[in-house]
């Protein structure tokens, strides 16, 4: 009996442990964050024990943590996109067009999406549907076999609470794009990023999260490639002709 009732305190004061850390993530803490926690403060525990608590740590304090995405566990008081004083948000005094062109070197240096990309932004297009902040092209060499011409636009966000927009702009961008990527703030909430990563690859976009307070070395990571999709010819003639110039196509 005295054996049973000392197995009971020792996983009560682990779970006191774990609840009393999550209270430092307010944006969420993942499995492996989690499990790298208990690992470093009970190191008598096995891997597979481990990985049991952190089940049963859901498990008995359902009413406590939720698990908004894939891997990802939160304080429920904390996991409410309604309350200002969970998340607040912080407009960036960095202007967003300081992003634009790195992005374009980004796209064609380390990507090696395009072998021409430009800043665009605004409204050069003049649509209502949006012009991306940055378009490349990928125009084929004399000595390729097949050659075709590829566009691929990208829209960028610096703020984090204009994500879900920023998607719908991205997949507008689908009209005229044989290939389209949305770049984020790594700032984002975590659920956040988790959601638009399974929207992106649902709809074939690609998704690039970066330092929205550095410009100069904005640290941009790819989380999935854009998959190449047809775009309507129409379309991309009609922007196209405003922009030939400036792609030099």
């Amino acid at each position: 009996m005295a054996g049973t009732s000392d197995k009971k305190m020792e996983f009560a004061k682990k779970m006191e442990f774990a609840l009393n850390e999550m209270e430092k993530y307010n944006t969420g803490i993942r499995f492996s964050e989690l499990y790298k926690l208990m690992e470093n403060n009970f190191s008598g525990m096995t891997k597979g024990a481990i990985y049991g608590f952190i089940r049963d740590l859901f498990k008995y304090n359902s009413d406590k943590i939720d698990k908004p995405s894939k891997g990802l566990y939160i304080l429920s008081k904390y996991n409410s996109t309604f309350s200002p004083t969970i998340q607040p948000h912080i407009k960036q005094n960095i202007p967003e067009e300081d992003f634009y062109k790195p992005f374009s070197e980004y796209l064609v240096d380390d990507l090696d999406e395009c072998t021409k990309a430009i800043v665009l932004g605004g409204n050069i297009l003049q649509d209502k549907w949006g012009t991306p902040d940055v378009i490349g092209v990928i125009k084929p060499s004399m000595s390729d076999i097949i050659k075709e011409i590829e566009i691929i636009s990208a829209e960028i966000k610096t703020e984090t609470n204009a994500l879900i927009t920023a998607f719908g702009q991205a997949c507008a961008y689908k009209l005229f794009s044989h290939r389209v990527y949305l770049v984020i703030p790594e700032q984002s909430p975590k659920a956040d990023i988790d959601r638009l990563d399974s929207l992106c690859f649902l709809f074939g976009i690609g998704l690039i999260t970066f330092d929205n307070t550095d410009p100069k070395n904005p640290n941009f990571q790819i989380k999935n490639r854009a998959q190449k999709t047809l775009p309507d010819t129409f379309y991309v003639n009609t922007k196209l002709r405003k922009i030939e110039d400036k792609l030099e196509l």
